[in-house]
């Protein structure tokens, strides 16, 4: 699938204590600016665990398919969310630097 501009994007971010983050946007590298302060409009819970790296995003051809692809996500455990991240990764992003 081809990114529009109306499309929406599930992503995930890495903290700088190894921790993921996800979300949706239609503009994830714009929200990666937010929330690594670049911009206003990061989510305060991110604020203390800058700098963010992107580790993956997914279009979607809109906000609730974007929603319910982050809500799967989130139902995973840890090593499910990792493997997830390695296989769509290739395991070039996916390293913790809590493992």
């Amino acid at each position: 699938m081809q990114p529009s501009e109306t499309d929406w994007f599930f992503y995930l971010l890495r903290t700088n204590r190894g921790q993921i983050y996800t979300g949706i946007s239609t503009d994830p590298q714009r929200r990666l600016r937010q929330h690594n302060g670049e911009l206003a409009g990061g989510a305060k819970a991110l604020r203390g665990q800058r700098p963010l790296q992107l580790l993956y995003q997914e279009p979607y051809p809109c906000r609730s398919s974007a929603s319910k692809a982050e809500y799967q996500f989130k139902q995973l455990n840890k090593q499910q969310k990792e493997a997830f991240i390695r296989l769509k990764t290739d395991g070039a992003l996916a390293s913790s630097p809590l493992e």
